[in-house]
């Protein structure tokens, strides 16, 4: 990719110095104008631009920076308002960032009221038109030569859809009320009315249907013959605090699901009673297995995605999923893992690749278990959960056999 004037932005760079300060503004428009795809990519490294006169400070917001806040400072060329940063990444990767303009900088972890702040100071990428919506945050996504794309999955015209249906759904077990279930049934399941489906059950289901379009996939895999159709349940998790007591080491989300939702979905949708899927991501991922683990006969299809194996403070309770894997006797005959290669070395990528060991040893002596793994050019993001799901769909509920 090259603007009209400049191959590089480093030759972009030199010309601005070699001009008198009254021209260089003239010179950062004609490049804002002319190139076309932000962030500029030359091979592996990538620049990250944005124009404000008035900022004192700009930084790059960037899930894949290990330190709180997780910045990297932009610096300002003189005499202009452009701000610029930047870094070479590996050409498969795929990450989330945002501007941080003005921010105080201050550890995320300390700070009593997030949201405000990031309505205050961060901002998704004006130049760049690829983004990932999640609730209040538009985030933009950089997207190396390499990377797994991340289509829009609701504009393929030419795909059959499916249908989605939003139930409300209470649990005595975990003491909720009301949450939103949506549950998609695969084309043609209305036409017909003797077949049951198989059914998977994915953990916080508002990301799962809007950010991660599971939906769309499925629809796109089905029609290409990827994919068996199924039925996909995605209940919505309650906030962070309450997300995480419920999703770690939670027997009660395990009966949850097996005494009180796979009876609702029965009684609303034709769902085969065996043979069932469980799936998430981060947490969600946890509780996942937790339930497969508690009664794998039933649970046969297993997706994790990103989980925290090694999350303080739990990081004993966490290291026993992996003794489970390892000692239980029957595991789900087909399990789909992934971990970005980014994310957090003890919290996220060191314990998924010791669950990958243990599960590929587990697969030498049991011929009826599919295991799969992913590493993910990304950090722990929306971007890169999604970017996985095809491959998570399609290996843990292929085309069966005629």
């Amino acid at each position: 990719m090259a603007s009209s004037r400049w191959n590089s932005f480093i030759q972009f760079l030199c010309e601005i110095y070699q001009t008198e300060t009254e021209g260089r503004q003239g010179l950062v428009d004609e490049l804002l104008n002319s190139q076309d795809e932000w962030p500029w990519v030359e091979r592996n490294k990538a620049t990250f631009v944005y124009e404000s006169i008035t900022a004192q400070s700009v930084a790059l917001n960037i899930d894949i920076v290990n330190r709180d806040p997780p910045f990297e400072n932009m610096v300002r060329l003189d005499d202009t308002s452009l701000w610029y940063f930047q870094r070479y990444f590996e050409r498969d990767a795929l990450v989330d960032y945002m501007f941080a303009v003005d921010d105080p900088g201050t550890p995320l972890a300390q700070e009593l009221n997030l949201m405000d702040r990031v309505v205050r100071h961060w901002e998704a990428d004006p130049l760049n038109a690829q983004s990932i919506q999640a609730s209040q945050v538009n985030t933009s996504v950089l997207q190396m030569p390499r990377a797994r794309p991340l289509p829009d999955w609701s504009a393929m015209p030419s795909v059959a859809r499916g249908r989605v249906y939003r139930h409300k759904f209470s649990s005595a077990q975990l003491g909720f009320q009301n949450r939103n279930l949506w549950v998609y049934t695969p084309p043609g399941y209305e036409a017909r009315d003797g077949l049951n489906y198989r059914l998977l059950v994915l953990m916080d289901g508002q990301w799962a249907l809007k950010t991660m379009e599971a939906p769309y996939i499925a629809d796109a895999l089905i029609k290409h013959g990827r994919m068996e159709p199924i039925i996909i349940a995605m209940i919505a998790s309650g906030d962070q605090s309450e997300r995480v007591k419920e999703y770690v080491g939670n027997d009660k989300q395990y009966a949850m699901i097996a005494a009180e939702l796979l009876p609702f979905l029965q009684a609303e949708h034709r769902i085969e009673p065996l043979n069932l899927g469980l799936g998430g991501v981060g947490e969600g991922a946890i509780a996942a297995a937790h339930a497969a683990l508690k009664n794998p006969a039933i649970f046969g299809h297993l997706i994790m995605i990103s989980p925290p194996l090694g999350r303080p403070p739990a990081v004993q309770l966490l290291k026993e999923y992996a003794q489970r894997f390892r000692d239980s006797p029957i595991l789900p005959n087909r399990i789909f893992q992934s971990v970005g290669r980014y994310e957090q070395d003890l919290r996220f990528y060191k314990p998924a690749l010791a669950l990958r060991g243990i599960l590929e040893r587990r697969m030498t002596h049991d011929p009826e278990l599919k295991y799969r793994f992913v590493d993910l050019g990304s950090g722990h993001s929306l971007a890169a959960f999604k970017s996985v799901m095809p491959e998570a769909l399609a290996h843990v509920f292929p085309p069966r056999r005629s």
